[in-house]
């Protein structure tokens, strides 16, 4: 099987020399596009769809972990899985520990032959377990790529921790009310609306999913689908429709919430 890649790089010389050297190591790789900075590596994915996204760490407009958040949100259509992502970068006191858990993998410049070479039997691996539905091998790719990618922000910027949202301010009927974070059971998104439901209620925010996804603990909210957010502790199984998807059940209510093909992997093993 040929995996398509998208290579991002600022820098021409190493763009050049990453792309010499997986020709070496990964000779049936197709790398379909190449940019030079975040946005572009977004855009390109878009239009291309690969499997597989290299991001450089440090690029201007957007670094690769805000153009990887991008990724990680964009609807690439009904049967199309969101890319891998491998970052690219020449700091490793930050990457090595939570590039290891598996979600995400990284390769240090300048890069070397032997290290491209575990990366690209990795992400093999990866695609083969994701395309046969096995999931990814040890367990660690279970954790929401949002978690990886709040983390990498946080040791990209050791000064600014995040605060997450405490509040939601939302519409229920003819009243607006505030109801705390911790109380939602899930929010859905529309194309106008946002729902946010708890026990007790069901309001309205006009606040999108994409927006919800960084203002949102990602321990405590995990992205099922691009519309949908649901609260890890309100889970209360995972069953299968007729047509094979996953569903998610939620404590208290009847409804049950699609989990998307790009999201399967958090619920192996249940």
């Amino acid at each position: 099987m040929t995996i398509r890649a998208i290579l991002a790089d600022d820098e021409r010389l190493m763009r050049e020399q990453l792309r010499a050297r997986l020709a070496e190591v990964w000779p049936d790789l197709e790398i379909v596009a190449e940019a030079k900075n975040g946005l572009e590596a977004v855009e390109l994915t878009k239009e291309h769809k690969p499997d597989l996204c290299l991001l450089d760490i440090r690029m201007p407009g957007l670094t690769g972990v805000e153009a990887a958040k991008q990724i990680a949100q964009l609807d690439l259509g009904e049967d199309v899985r969101l890319p891998e992502i491998v970052f690219i970068t020449a700091y490793d006191q930050y990457a090595v520990e939570a590039f290891e858990q598996g979600v995400a993998d990284y390769v240090l410049k300048p890069a070397e032959r032997e290290r491209l070479q575990l990366t690209a039997d990795r992400i093999k691996k990866r695609l083969a377990a994701r395309d046969s539905d096995e999931g990814a091998e040890g367990g660690p790719a279970a954790q929401p790529i949002q978690q990886l990618l709040h983390r990498l922000s946080s040791q990209l910027n050791p000064g600014q921790a995040p605060r997450y949202l405490e509040w939601i301010q939302a519409t229920v009927g003819q009243e607006i009310r505030m109801i705390p974070v911790a109380e939602v059971l899930f929010f859905i998104s529309d194309e106008k609306y946002t729902r946010v439901q708890t026990e007790q209620v069901e309001a309205l925010i006009r606040k999108p999913i994409k927006e919800l996804v960084d203002e949102l603990d990602p321990h405590l909210f995990w992205q099922i689908h691009r519309s949908t957010l649901v609260n890890v502790k309100a889970i209360s199984g995972i069953s299968r429709d007729f047509r094979g998807r996953q569903l998610v059940g939620v404590k208290g209510l009847t409804e049950k919430l699609e989990v998307s093909r790009s999201y399967t992997h958090l619920f192996k093993g249940m």
